[in-house]
């Protein structure tokens, strides 16, 4: 099938090149002309597994273009996909300018009848107003448009995995028609008939994902309410953690424990410094304003985002705690990513703990394997490092502030010669108290029994 995509973020990007990837002929569109041209000379705007790869197999073997003109991309696709941002507002709104502006170019540039599918993060009855856009606006041009909701659940890290073998694929239609085209560009994701890059061996006997299909509001509303369950989550976790502190129990014997239950699942019980990225904090306060728009007042996600921006001050104060004074002291962090395998720094814990340790007056020197780029210009006050072994040396305290799996498997007992004072801060529990005690470090982490921790005040 032809499909085009309109914007070339993470969403655009990863849906457009997997969609070439199972077999479409897909033609890719971004109003930011130096992403564009960046991409058009074959180099990533962002850091995603498995994605370079196949974006540049696919334009080699001709399945994937990147066009130059937004009309020529709306007219090339019988299905078109948008990928464009909407970022929050000041009062937790979601900004639906990029949709609006694609409704109209769609409305006035198609020439035959297209299926639109909403692929961005939306709020509910925004498939409603894109309906109203396009039949105003592309009133004179005689072609029909049906809309279509397909919300994106794709995991930074593992966004081409989740989209090639995804648990489920969710579907918002008001028409057999609209829901049959969508089964037919999804179905060499349902068959798991494709090559696959990410188990080149083969992925025979992986289960077959749920073709879901509902209304166009709840589909609409299915992404909000999966994202804000799953922060709900890591905020139950950093709340036990807290309360585990005080009484000197282990929150991960707790959580591990929890999550054998079915009906809970281990899956998101992880306590640390809490969530970040583009999704959870945009998408919990989009949710949030959502319910007051109905009359609602949303105070359990009021609450767990609160529970969200305390953890780093809590954090701050287990390091204030440790090294009695904060400033002149030089503290290392390891991770600037709001989480491991990307380089996405967005609203990114390890940024809010550096830019609180920086206002203490602390020196902050830190690495990240992929983000440092970003963070540099997120936070120019931090000296960033070549490596972990260069952020360890001569500092008084070690953060492990993003859960690389790299740096797990560190040389410690080198780092812990190279410290000023062998203090080290787990973020993201990380690392095993038993052993990295062992080798001579003062070592705390987050809801875990790390002898001062305990009894910290609130």
């Amino acid at each position: 099938m032809r499909i085009s995509v309109i914007g070339c973020g993470y969403v655009g990007l990863v849906t457009g090149t997997c969609l070439a990837e199972v077999g479409h002929s897909v033609v890719c569109f971004d109003s930011d002309t130096a992403k564009a041209q960046m991409l058009r000379d074959g180099r990533m705007p962002i850091y995603e597994p498995h994605l370079e790869e196949l974006f540049l197999r696919n334009r080699q073997e001709g399945r994937l273009s990147l066009a130059e003109d937004a009309g020529e991309t709306v007219r090339s696709g019988d299905a078109i996909f948008i990928c464009v941002g909407t970022p929050p507002l000041e009062n937790g709104d979601s900004d639906l300018s990029a949709i609006d502006h694609v409704a109209r170019m769609i409305a006035s540039e198609a020439r035959s009848p297209k299926l639109v599918v909403e692929k961005s993060t939306v709020p509910v009855r925004t498939g409603q107003e894109l309906k109203r856009a396009l039949a105003v606006y592309g009133r004179n041009s005689g072609s029909k448009f049906r809309v279509a909701s397909n919300p994106e659940f794709l995991r930074e890290g593992t966004g081409v995995e989740d989209f090639l073998h995804p648990d489920r694929i969710v579907v918002g239609v008001e028409d057999e028609q609209t829901e049959r085209q969508l089964r037919e560009i999804y179905q060499p994701v349902l068959d798991g008939k494709f090559r696959c890059p990410v188990h080149p061996s083969g992925c025979q006997g992986a289960p077959e994902p749920a073709f879901v299909v509902t209304t166009i509001a709840s589909s609409e509303l299915i992404k909000h309410a999966s994202n804000s369950f799953l922060a709900l989550k890591i905020s139950y976790a950093n709340a036990l953690a807290d309360l585990c502190e005080r009484l000197g129990a282990n929150v991960e014997e707790v959580t591990r424990a929890m999550g054998l239950d079915p009906r809970i699942g281990p899956h998101f019980l992880r306590a640390g410094l809490g969530f970040g990225g583009f999704c959870f904090p945009k998408d919990i306060q989009a949710f949030i304003r959502l319910a007051e728009r109905a009359g609602m007042d949303f105070r359990l996600l009021k609450e767990a985002e609160s529970l969200n921006h305390h953890q780093i001050e809590r954090f701050v104060e287990k390091i204030r705690h440790a090294l009695w004074v904060v400033r002149d002291k030089r503290i290392g962090l390891l991770g600037l990513a709001f989480k491991a395998n990307t380089d996405d720094t967005r609203f990114s814990p390890a940024l809010k703990l550096a830019a609180r340790l920086l206002a203490e007056g602390a020196e902050v020197h830190a690495y990240d394997p992929q983000a440092m780029e970003k963070a540099r210009t997120e936070l120019p006050g931090v000296n960033y490092e070549a490596d972990a072994y260069a952020v360890a040396r001569g500092a008084d305290a070690l953060v492990i502030a993003t859960e690389w799996p790299e740096f797990a498997r560190l040389d410690w007992e080198k780092i812990q010669a190279e410290m000023a004072r062998p203090l080290l801060m787990d973020g993201r529990n990380l690392l095993d108290p038993k052993t990295i005690r062992a080798l001579g470090f003062e070592y705390q982490s987050v809801g875990r029994p790390d002898g001062d921790s305990i009894g910290l005040p609130a």
